[in-house]
């Protein structure tokens, strides 16, 4: 794991479990130059941005991150819907 970049704690790296995802691959989706899928605040006022990203195993991934000073911390991840994935294979093709 990206200790430097990315903040970790018992929180995010268990709910990502439940999803099946590792926090290496969510760091992979999101520094392999993901699509940006989405922005929102959440109810209690945090940014948070949605994207969506490929491991270096070929496996595809949503990852919604906020900021925490200058490290990037991952709120959720998981296996985007087919739309997305799509969006996600055009966008690589050059076709958006």
């Amino acid at each position: 794991m990206n200790d430097a970049l990315f903040e970790w704690d018992s929180a995010n790296i268990d709910h990502i479990a439940e999803h099946d995802v590792a926090p290496e691959e969510a760091e992979e989706a999101i520094l392999g130059d993901p699509l940006e899928a989405g922005f929102e605040k959440s109810a209690d006022g945090e940014d948070r941005w949605t994207y969506v990203g490929e491991t270096v195993e070929d496996r595809f991934l949503q990852v919604v991150i906020t900021m925490r000073g200058e490290r990037i911390r991952v709120v959720t991840a998981f296996e985007p819907i087919r739309r997305f994935k799509l969006l996600y294979m055009q966008s690589k093709a050059g076709q958006l």
